[in-house]
């Protein structure tokens, strides 16, 4: 696979908060072109926070576009200027668990949905976890006002993704990565 898909022409088709839909014209091996229309996403990151007891904290958060409330890991999108991924998804954590990560790691990188979007998101392990003091807590608004954070042991939380009650596949990623690095 040698062929090189490169860009001939490139268009916003629609912006909106911090989402532009983009259409490519990209070279085809076939000497043609074709137009490939994707979100241009700014990228995010996820957060599998395990306390001392084995437990991973899971956010319940509706989603529009799929009508549904999920089961997720904290996770945002990397909407602050220069900051860095892992400060990026310790203050996710802390604004939507109200923890504290003592140690924050890699632990793997995705695209979300390839197919149609070109988001990519670092998945962060976090331990060490203490609470924030109820003083510099977030204020959450709009769906994440009714937010609810649970924590399942990780045992479950597998069952959970067998049994299709945790459908995120960032959450189902991150967990099975978090659970394959315990055990290696």
């Amino acid at each position: 696979m040698t062929h090189d898909y490169r860009v001939r022409s490139s268009a916003i088709e629609y912006s909106a908060f911090k989402f532009e839909m983009v259409r490519d014209s990209v070279a085809m091996p076939d000497d043609g072109v074709a137009d490939r229309i994707y979100l241009r996403h700014p990228g995010a990151v996820a957060v599998v926070a395990i306390d001392e007891d084995d437990r991973v904290a899971l956010v319940n958060q509706y989603r529009h576009p799929v009508r549904e409330h999920l089961w997720e890991l904290p996770a945002g999108l990397r909407d602050v200027e220069g900051e860095p991924a892992a400060e990026t998804a310790a203050r996710e954590l802390a604004e939507e668990t109200d923890m504290r990560a003592g140690t924050i790691e890699p632990l793997i990188e995705l695209y979300s949905s390839p197919g149609c979007s070109d988001e990519w998101i670092p998945v962060f392990l976090a331990g060490q976890l203490s609470p924030v003091p109820d003083s510099e807590r977030h204020v959450r608004t709009d769906e994440e006002a009714e937010m609810e954070t649970r924590w399942w042991p990780l045992e479950d939380a597998v069952a959970g993704i067998l049994s299709s009650k945790i459908r995120n596949g960032i959450a189902i990623a991150g967990i099975l990565a978090a659970v394959a690095k315990r055990n290696r």
